[in-house]
């Protein structure tokens, strides 16, 4: 990451007015946004899995390939400002919401415990039950459902 962060960005600004260096930064990490998820029309209800998306590390929860990922998951969705107010599915712990939402951010933030590995130890990211889409087949991602939430 390239770009000075403005000290204590996420309190003094909104999610429209950060840099793109600060709006990477307040990435958490968690992995969750890289769960795959079923809509269902019917119910309008959302399937959260514990499948990942091929080109996240579940032991870093990084995404393998960030610059090209487009290219390879076309689907894949870019976070905007507009869509962390959408997406009602980011888990409360996102810090992406709780500066929507004008929240804190949780202590282990890495931007506030300087400490990437502590969102892997407080059970916050999907490194102890992600599994990789690569991993199972598509008949089979019915049977890899951890939640389901109103749309």
């Amino acid at each position: 990451m390239t770009g000075a962060l403005r000290e204590r960005f996420w309190e003094r600004y909104t999610l429209e007015e950060l840099t793109t260096p600060e709006w990477e930064a307040l990435c958490d990490g968690c992995g969750q946004c890289c769960l795959l998820k079923l809509h269902d029309e019917e119910s309008q209800e959302l399937a959260v899995l514990n499948v990942a998306c091929r080109l996240l590390d579940t032991h870093s929860c990084q995404c393998s390939d960030y610059e090209n990922r487009f290219d390879f998951v076309p689907d894949c969705t870019q976070l905007t400002p507009e869509l962390v107010k959408e997406f009602t599915w980011l888990p409360s712990t996102c810090g992406y919401r709780r500066v929507a939402e004008g929240r804190k951010l949780a202590g282990w933030h890495p931007l506030l415990s300087n400490d990437a590995e502590r969102v892997h130890r407080k059970g916050v990211s999907v490194r102890s039950y992600a599994v990789s889409q690569d991993d199972v087949p598509e008949n089979q991602l019915e049977s890899h459902i951890i939640a389901v939430l109103p749309m």
